[in-house]
């Protein structure tokens, strides 16, 4: 594993768990016009590559910039900072 404190790391939820060993995070940011000087919400979705399948929708994940792994994934995995209460209640509507 390469130095991680070297690269830029972001976190942000999971939409989509459906690819296999991929999932769409979407990072949230603030931004400011630059006339109007209002701050607005800017939500932008990644492709990351999860080989464990360790991150369901929901959660929220960090992600580090990688080689390009496919034509749209460039970030993998790092980890799983918080399990979302969605995730959980997915689980409980397959077993039921």
């Amino acid at each position: 594993m390469e130095n991680v404190k070297s690269l830029k790391t972001m976190i942000g939820r999971v939409v989509s768990d459906k690819p296999s060993k991929t999932v769409v995070v979407a990072v949230e940011s603030r931004r400011e016009h630059p006339i109007y000087k209002k701050s607005y919400k800017v939500v932008k979705k990644y492709q990351v590559h999860d080989e464990n399948g360790a991150a369901h929708y929901g959660d929220m994940v960090e992600m580090i910039p990688t080689r390009p792994l496919s034509r749209t994934k460039n970030f993998r995995l790092l980890r799983v900072v918080t399990k979302g209460e969605v995730a959980e209640s997915a689980e409980l509507k397959e077993i039921t």
